[in-house]
């Protein structure tokens, strides 16, 4: 029997419920426990996710406080918000690699800095990914016109297959 090729699948995650509803979908789908009366997926050992985490730039821009008043970020400033962005990161990042844990599935985390939609697809790039897991974060027509969609995005400029997760629909009651 060949042995089967090793699926390499990215997910991206943020403090989103999007974003672990996807990590969820592609653990239950992808690597999910099949039925006991059916073999199990073969070298399914070998197949992992990486799981990637943006943090913005962040900007130290010169405010106006007043006529004649600027205030810019100290460099105090700048590091207590990169160490903020930091700790964030790798607390959204833990969370979903404990998820990946209780579900025995092997991850691996990725930290980048910049504009999310570019470094993911760049991330997807570089790492030869078979497959880049995204959660719909479900904008309206409106806000996705004004904000932008990064699932949009990558769906249009990734290199390799994209698989875009929608929120469970919303009950009446919420």
């Amino acid at each position: 029997m060949a042995k089967e090729k090793r699926m390499k699948v990215l997910v991206p995650m943020d403090d989103s419920d999007g974003s672990f509803y996807a990590l969820k979908w592609a653990l239950d789908n992808l690597f999910g426990n099949h039925a006991a009366s059916e073999p199990p997926l073969p070298a399914a050992e070998e197949n992992f996710i990486t799981l990637l985490n943006v943090q913005p730039l962040f900007q130290p821009f010169i405010y106006p406080a007043g006529p004649g008043i600027l205030v810019y970020a100290t460099p105090a400033v700048i590091d207590a918000v990169k160490k903020g962005q930091q700790q964030n990161a790798a607390n959204i990042l833990s969370r979903a690699l404990h998820i990946c844990k209780q579900n025995k599935v092997k991850a691996e985390t990725l930290m980048l800095e910049g504009d999310a939609k570019d470094k993911i697809c760049q991330a997807a790039e570089e790492l030869h990914v078979d497959l880049l897991v995204l959660g719909s974060r479900g904008l309206g027509t409106i806000k996705r016109a004004l904000l932008g969609s990064v699932s949009n995005y990558c769906a249009h400029h990734a290199t390799c297959p994209v698989l875009i997760v929608k929120p469970p629909p919303r009950s009446a009651h919420d």
